[in-house]
């Protein structure tokens, strides 16, 4: 059987993992498989890395000494791991006593690189159903969303907040770009990237956690930046990623319409966020550079696999 690491990254999250570690450890008693699970603690501020030591002298530790955000402490969670499956845990995810039965089983064909789970999401008293995640290009640009149909296996990305990963085709395409930082983007440019190489992106419904979305962006960056933040990346996961000349000549044709009229709709927001991205642009080339010896598959085969 292969060895499995689970990871959770974790930013001043000591009451979450109070919460939430049990039912992870207790996950883990399911399995025949030789486990680890991985904190890494980026930069807290609240005890954590004392806390889990005291309490869970047998949880790996990588702690940050600068805070690095979600992308890049994924990263290192997965360079520390000894499993050659890694599953990635938000700290405000609690997942089911039988979770990964179902999410390991897909990994005996060689080619799966992610497969994601069912999310219960918890947010303001309302219950939504989410995980599997689909892809299309609009208007000039590449959007997500979660399809009413949350059962298919046929899926555009998963979220890292609860997914699977094959850790060797991770290192091989290179893991999450700081391109996307702070956040957004992240974790589909990573799937996009395992999809054009070649590679399996999954979703299984029988694997279930728990989201309750007690962290936010909202409390770190405020909801001008968060929308400025995403804003930027979408375009920079265009620049990035995007090799059919029909989807750049339809990003170039949209693009003046986005700078006047969705200018005025965000209220200025889009056209700071596309200066921004165009002082990535270089970063983005580069990244482009390296990802597109990889490729073998199409934009378009990749849209209308996932949209099944």
């Amino acid at each position: 059987m292969m060895k499995l690491s689970i990871i959770i990254p974790s930013y001043n999250g000591k009451l979450l993992l109070e919460k939430n570690l049990p039912p992870v450890i207790e996950s883990l008693e399911y399995l025949k498989n030789s486990t680890e699970i991985i904190v890494v603690d980026d930069a807290s501020l609240d005890g954590t890395s004392d806390w889990l030591t005291k309490s869970y002298p047998k949880i790996k530790i990588v702690k940050n000494q600068h805070n690095l955000r979600f992308g890049q402490s994924c990263n290192q969670g997965v360079n520390a791991a000894s499993g050659e499956l890694v599953v990635l845990l938000n700290n405000d995810v609690s997942p089911h006593r039988d979770f990964l039965v179902s999410l390991l089983k897909h990994f005996f064909d060689p080619e799966v690189f992610a497969v994601g789970c069912r999310e219960i999401n918890q947010s303001g008293g309302k219950e939504i159903i989410g995980g599997r995640g689909v892809s299309d290009f609009r208007r000039g640009l590449m959007i997500h969303w979660r399809p009413e149909d949350q059962n298919s296996p046929q899926s555009s990305w998963v979220s890292a907040g609860s997914a699977a990963y094959r850790r060797n085709i991770w290192l091989e395409l290179g893991g999450m770009d700081k391109l996307f930082r702070p956040a957004y983007e992240e974790d589909r440019d990573l799937c996009w990237q395992a999809l054009k190489s070649g590679y399996k992106v999954i979703f299984e419904s029988k694997s279930v956690v728990t989201h309750y979305h007690e962290t936010t962006n909202i409390m770190s960056f405020g909801r001008i930046a968060i929308s400025l933040y995403s804003l930027k990346n979408q375009l920079l996961f265009v620049w990035k990623n995007v090799s059919s000349l029909r989807l750049m000549m339809n990003h170039f044709l949209w693009l003046p319409y986005h700078l006047i009229f969705s200018t005025i709709r965000s209220q200025g927001v889009f056209l700071v966020a596309f200066f921004l991205a165009l002082l990535q642009l270089p970063e983005a080339l580069k990244s482009r550079i390296q990802a597109e010896k990889k490729w073998i598959k199409s934009d378009e085969q990749i849209l209308a696999l996932a949209n099944k």
